[in-house]
C-alpha cells in the first residue's frame, strides 16, 4: 500500500511540480508514479496511483489535499439541502483516469494492475466532517439521527466510486481493491447496519466487470482496525481480505473460516528496524499466512514517507527467495 509515493525520491521530484490531486488527474504523471515502484522494487503487481477523494474532485466537489492534514472539503455535506450539491459523476470526467490506466497497462506488460477506490463509509466521513477526524462526531450524529440523509450520502459516495473503479478496470486493470480506512472506528453492529450495505451496493455495480475468460475481476477489501468484523467485510462480496497489523494472518484466517486468500501484513512500524529483526518478523508473517488458502504479501498499512526504499526492495527480494 502506498508503494508509489513519498518514500521514493523520483516521486518527490515529480511532486515538486504537481500538487497531489493535480498529479492524480494528469495522465502522464499518474501513470509514471504508478510505474515507479514496479521499476525500482520489482513488485509482482502495481496499484494505480490516485486518491480515494479523486471521485469527489471529478464530480465537482471543492476538495484539496493539504500537506500534513489530508483531504479537506470547504463545504461539508450535513443537511438534506446540501444533497443538492452532489451531482452524478459523468463518464467523460473519468477520461484522465482511463488514459492513465491504459498507459500503465501498456508499459506493465504481463504485470497486473490493481484498481482501487474508497468504501462509501470512509468517503462519506470526509464529506460529512470536511476532513480527517479522530472521533467522526458529525458522521456518527448523521448515522444515528437521520438515516434517510445518511443513506443518500453513502449511496452517492458508492455510485461515484463505482464509476471510478469501473473506469480503471475497463481500461485494463486486472483486479480491484476497496479501502475502508475508517471502518474500524465503528462498532461491529454499526458497521453491519450502516456501512456494509453500501459497500455491497457499490460492488454490485461492478458485477459486469469480468476478465478475458469471463470470470469476475478479483476483489480485495481492506480496513484498519476491523478484525472484529472481518467476516462482515467479506460478506459484502469480495474474494480476498487485506489485514492490518492488529492481528496475525493465522487469526484472520480463523475468523474467516479459512475460506479466502489474505493480503498483508508486514508491520510498517518494523520498516526501520535492524534487518535481522525485520527478517524475523517477515518469517512470522509468511508462516502465519501459509495457513490461509492464499497469501499476497503486503504491508499492514501505507509505506511511511521516511522509509528507506532500499529496505522495500530488500523485502521484495527476500520474500521472493523465501517463497520459491
Amino acid at each position: 500500500m502506498r508503494q508509489a509515493g513519498r518514500s521514493l525520491p523520483e516521486y518527490r521530484a515529480l511532486r515538486e511540480r504537481y500538487a497531489m490531486l493535480e498529479s492524480c488527474v494528469t495522465p502522464d504523471v499518474a501513470a509514471e508514479i504508478t510505474l515507479q515502484p514496479v521499476r525500482r522494487h520489482g513488485v509482482d503487481a502495481a496499484i494505480f496511483f490516485s486518491d480515494i477523494v479523486v471521485p469527489f474532485l471529478l464530480a465537482g466537489i471543492d476538495v484539496e489535499i493539504q500537506a500534513g492534514v489530508g483531504p479537506v472539503i470547504d463545504a461539508p455535506v450535513r443537511s438534506h439541502q446540501d444533497l443538492g450539491r452532489l451531482r452524478p459523476l459523468e463518464r467523460e470526467s473519468l477520461e484522465p483516469i482511463s488514459q492513465a490506466v491504459a498507459q500503465v497497462v501498456d508499459e506493465l506488460g504481463s504485470t497486473p494492475l490493481i484498481a482501487f477506490g474508497g468504501a462509501p463509509f470512509t468517503l462519506a466521513s470526509y464529506l460529512i466532517e470536511g476532513g480527517p477526524s479522530k472521533d467522526l462526531a458529525n458522521t456518527r450524529a448523521m448515522m444515528r439521527d437521520d438515516r434517510e440523509l445518511w443513506n443518500a450520502v453513502l449511496q452517492w459516495c458508492g455510485d461515484i466510486t463505482a464509476e471510478f473503479i469501473a473506469a480503471q478496470v475497463e481500461a485494463g486493470a486486472s483486479a480491484l481493491q476497496l479501502f475502508d480506512s475508517w471502518a474500524g472506528k465503528l462498532g461491529a453492529e454499526d458497521y453491519r447496519q450502516a456501512a456494509a450495505p453500501h459497500s455491497k451496493a457499490l460492488l454490485s455495480q461492478l458485477d459486469h466487470l469480468v476478465d478475458d475468460s469471463g470470470q469476475r475481476v478479483p476483489r480485495i477489501h481492506f480496513g484498519l482496525g476491523t478484525g472484529e468484523f472481518l467476516p462482515d467485510m467479506l460478506a459484502v462480496g469480495v474474494d480476498a481480505i487485506g489485514v492490518d497489523a492488529a492481528l496475525t494472518l493465522a487469526k484472520a484466517n480463523g475468523l474467516l473460516g479459512g475460506t479466502v486468500p489474505l493480503q498483508g501484513n508486514i508491520d510498517v512500524s518494523m520498516l526501520d528496524a535492524p534487518w535481522e529483526s525485520l527478517r524475523a518478523h517477515i518469517d512470522e508473517v509468511l508462516a502465519s499466512g501459509a495457513e490461509a488458502p492464499g497469501h499476497v504479501v503486503n504491508l499492514s498499512h501505507g509505506v511511511p514517507k521516511d522509509t528507506d526504499p532500499g529496505v522495500l526492495t530488500q523485502i521484495v527480494d527476500y520474500v521472493r527467495e523465501a517463497s520459491s
